[in-house]
């Protein structure tokens, strides 16, 4: 294994077949037996490393790193060594729950790396002392020699050094569409890109035409498949904007929880009456009173109902921070095969008799170049009707048919009798067919400069006439046309000949034809695609295509889908300029390219680091092997649920069930949607644990007894709760889509959201304490000390919790009034807010829980005051909205 990794910097493509046979002391006639024994022990066997696992025990413990979590767990210790155990185990119990959580979704994670090796193929037919032989893939080994054919997957990286119209289809390697032709060439170019290395086979891609024969330059992690894997086990793994919000937020409450305490222990010394190990005690329940304790859970519960409203709309979050990064995404860099475009070649324009078609309802189904296409074509029609051969084949077949062109009947009556295959020297195919009066159709389907060099004459729609200079640079001119709109133009000839020849020869078939037309094909992009890109643009996202495919070809599809405009050729670069860039200087130039061609997995990986260097929270998408390392690096990895490879997949936070780019727009409004939720829950429970820290905080000062722990612990774990949650169902607020993206920066307080909290808390406390003080200075029980002690304390844990009940729909909008976003809209919202109630009303109403709360019942006078300065909090706050309004309408 060391000696492969020494050898993986080896630029095989740039060496002649002789000198790799040479270096790697071997022959076209194979290695021995004994040979491939010593190498199999010297480089291992051909098959992924599967790295370093980590433990089920070491992922357990991992969950416990979150700020928030330890937290928690303090808090816990330091209720259960103050006597409350009860609220100790509830915070254990969360806290547990949440890391078995956490557990399973990361033992997903995991899956990339089986996936590459389930991709490898069982077996390979190789020469071996001479002979020809079927070994395991995992048992080749340096210098054997693999032959290859239509169908085969091609099993470790190949220098070919036999070639018979061999096309290889690389997609899942390089993103490119159209199989590779590969050459017997040397290359000359150190920083060929994968797509380009003609003279070179690499693993898992796959042979759709033709034969070859290869030797072994690399196997298992050695390979450029080992690579991705290796990439793939290194890539740093990101902190999602949510985990850095909540980071964030658990430092900001360590800080004030600290500040809460000094000061409380502070005043109480100074006004005397307590002993130190009292006021240490009062001040810690405080700090603890202060956190909110649900948050974390209630974070996940909003993230995982926010996966199944998204898992109806196909879009499948595998990780569930990926629900709310979705929202603050800035850059989309989408892999361009697959993901933008179809992955199927389709016929789109067809030039014959001097006339140009776009729209083929008036095409004649006698017309020849149609018949051309479909004749001269290796293509075959499967068991169940679906066609089987060279992708570019199938594309002129499958147009025919549907355009009407019965292909079968009319080979029927006009059969194939000899052919002529594709060759890459001639860059020509030749089928001859026996016409039925006896005749025989030589039909040639070529590169149009080859080809149009054979032609003697051309077709119009009065007859055939001899081809002449004006016509040659009209056909031309037309090939330059279709070309610079990207389509992969082919051109069409033929001749009638009165026998068959004996001899079935290029320089007898293929001479003296006649021009029938040209076909221009293209992997088009998905109808869809291009409207889903306007939508992105008008929310502030910037999408950036990368591919392997050629530059011109991603050029037209990024016009075409609206990524660039006609006259941004600037923006785009090519893979091989991009390996003439320091990291440094593309990080600098970055927002300058929208449009990235022949790259490979590296380069994505670059180009994803470089946007996060900028600071933006960067999406990826894809579905082939190389596209994973990137997909992993990315804030949020988007895989492809069809055409997707399991690596890709296995690599992502969110897969597309319908491979539709359009459902990333409507996920990533989903996902701001989330974190808005999720910022109504932020608001919802700081501000009353603020109210209630604030609450205790001053009664203590003025010597009052205001709420007990038990009162705190209902309000926070059971009261709080379910209003929480369901603020986290709230609908999307309007325009969600057309605000830019908060971006990196932007946290859970921003966007008013800590202002809130401020006066907000402030509020509930003033009215919590305002109440209490009534029910002292205004007593219904009069002379009774303990009775209007317990009426005072009772009437200020209803307000307490009713105030925040009520508070609850203050939260739907930061800056909206309740009454534009709707009160009563969110149903679940609705049953909450009385479930809540009800909970609260049962410890004061029902008897036997009097005792438990230590509470007392009130009358109906009584609970008209808590009632009323609970529902006040709702008035007040629509008028500082008002304010608010107007204010930031005045900017």
């Amino acid at each position: 294994m060391e000696q492969q990794k020494k050898e993986q910097g080896r630029l095989y493509y740039l060496d002649s077949e002789d000198t790799i046979l040479a270096e790697l002391e071997t022959t076209d006639k194979g290695l021995s037996s004994e040979e491939v024994g010593q190498r199999l022990e010297k480089y291992g066997h051909n098959q992924l490393d599967e790295g370093q696992k980590k433990t089920l025990l070491s992922k357990f413990l991992d969950q416990f790193k979150d700020v928030m979590i330890v937290i928690l767990l303090i808090a816990a210790i330091i209720s259960f060594f103050m006597g409350d155990s009860i609220e100790a185990i509830m915070i254990v119990v969360v806290v547990f729950i949440m890391a078995v959580f956490g557990v399973v979704q990361e033992a997903k994670a995991e899956e990339a790396i089986e996936a590459l090796k389930d991709m490898s193929t069982p077996n390979a037919h190789v020469r071996r002392d001479g002979m020809t032989e079927t070994v395991k893939s995992t048992d080749l080994v340096p210098g054997d020699i693999v032959l290859l054919e239509a169908g085969d997957v091609v099993p470790a990286d190949l220098r070919l050094i036999e070639v018979a119209s061999l096309k290889i289809e690389e997609a899942a390697l390089t993103g490119e569409s159209v199989p590779v032709e590969k050459e017997l060439t040397t290359l000359t170019e150190t920083d060929t890109g994968i797509g380009d290395r003609i003279n070179m086979c690499f693993m898992n891609s796959n042979v759709t035409y033709g034969r070859g024969a290869g030797v072994v330059v690399g196997t298992g992690m050695s390979t450029e498949v080992g690579k991705i894997a290796n990439m793939l086990a290194q890539a740093d793994e990101t902190n999602t904007p949510l985990k850095e919000n909540l980071n964030k937020l658990g430092k900001i409450l360590s800080l004030a929880i600290i500040v809460i305490c000094v000061i409380m222990f502070a005043v109480g010394m100074l006004r005397g009456g307590h002993t130190w190990i009292e006021m240490l005690l009062t001040s810690v329940s405080l700090a603890v009173a202060a956190i909110p304790e649900g948050l974390p859970a209630i974070v996940t519960i909003i993230l995982a109902l926010g996966t199944q409203k998204m898992a109806k709309r196909n879009a499948l979050v595998r990780k569930l921070p990926a629900v709310e990064t979705l929202g603050s995404t800035d850059i989309i860099c989408s892999d361009k095969t697959g993901t933008l475009t179809l992955n199927k070649m389709t016929v789109e324009a067809i030039y014959t008799k001097n006339e140009l078609f776009e729209e083929f309802q008036n095409l004649p189904l006698s017309d020849r170049t149609l018949k051309i296409m479909n004749y001269c074509n290796d293509s075959k029609f499967a068991n169940d009707g679906t066609l089987i051969g060279d992708p570019t084949e199938t594309a002129l077949v499958k147009f025919g048919l549907d355009v009407g062109f019965d292909l079968k009947e009319s080979l029927t009556l006009e059969p194939r009798v000899g052919e002529l295959p594709f060759d890459s020297d001639r860059k020509l195919m030749t089928t001859v067919h026996e016409l039925a009066d006896g005749q025989y159709l030589v039909a040639v389907k070529g590169a149009p400069d080859v080809l149009l060099k054979r032609c003697a004459q051309f077709e119009m729609p009065e007859g055939v006439v001899t081809m002449t200079d004006e016509e040659l640079q009209l056909i031309l001119a037309m090939n330059t046309q279709l070309a610079k709109q990207a389509l992969r133009v082919l051109a069409m000839a033929y001749k009638i000949v009165p026998e068959l020849p004996n001899e079935l020869t290029p320089d007898v078939l293929e001479n003296d034809l006649v021009f029938a037309g040209l076909v221009g094909m293209i992997d088009p992009e998905r109808a869809e695609a291009k409207e889903a890109v306007r939508v992105a643009k008008e929310a502030g996202i910037r999408p950036v295509m990368i591919t392997g495919d050629h530059r011109d070809t991603a050029e037209a599809i990024a016009i075409r889908l609206g990524i660039i405009t006609e006259n941004e050729h600037a923006a785009v670069i090519t893979g091989s300029e991009l390996n003439e860039m320091s990291d440094e200087q593309l990080s600098a130039n970055i927002e300058n390219y929208s449009v990235y061609a022949r790259v490979s997995p590296e380069h994505k990986v670059r180009i994803v680091k470089a946007w996060q260097k900028d600071n933006k929270v960067v999406a990826m998408t894809g579905d082939g092997v190389n596209d994973a390392p990137a997909l992993k690096q990315a804030d949020i990895g988007i895989g492809m649920g069809i055409t997707g490879t399991e690596v890709s997949k296995g690599a992502s936070d969110m897969v597309l069930a319908d491979d539709n780019f359009s459902t990333i727009i409507v996920a990533v409004e989903e996902g701001r949607k989330v974190f808005s939720n999720i910022q109504k829950t932020v608001q919802y429970l700081l501000a009353a644990n603020l109210g209630e820290v604030l609450t205790l905080f001053i009664a203590t000062l003025m010597g009052w007894d205001t709420l007990l722990p038990v009162h705190l612990l209902w309000i926070n774990v059971v009261t709080d709760t379910f209003p929480a949650i369901a603020l986290g169902l709230e609908l999307a607020e309007k325009n969600v889509m057309k605000q830019k993206p908060r971006g990196r920066d932007s946290d859970l307080f921003s966007g008013g959201v800590f202002s809130s909290i401020i006066y907000q808390g402030v509020l509930e406390a003033a009215i919590t304490l305002g109440v209490y003080y009534l029910a002292i200075v205004n007593p219904v029980h009069v002379g009774d000390n303990l009775a209007i002690h317990a009426d005072a304390l009772t009437m200020s844990y209803a307000t307490l919790g009713l105030i925040q009940l009520f508070h609850a729909f203050n939260v739907k909008s930061v800056h909206d009034s309740l009454f534009t976003v709707g009160a009563f809209r969110n149903k679940i919202f609705n049953y909450a807010i009385l479930l809540s109630f009800t909970l609260l009303a049962i410890t004061i109403v029902i008897p036997g829980f009097n005792d438990v709360f230590r509470v007392a019942h009130l009358d109906m006078h009584q609970w008209a005051i808590v009632l009323g300065a609970s529902f006040s909090i709702i008035p007040i706050v629509e008028v500082v909205k008002f304010f608010q309004r107007k204010a930031i309408k005045n900017q």
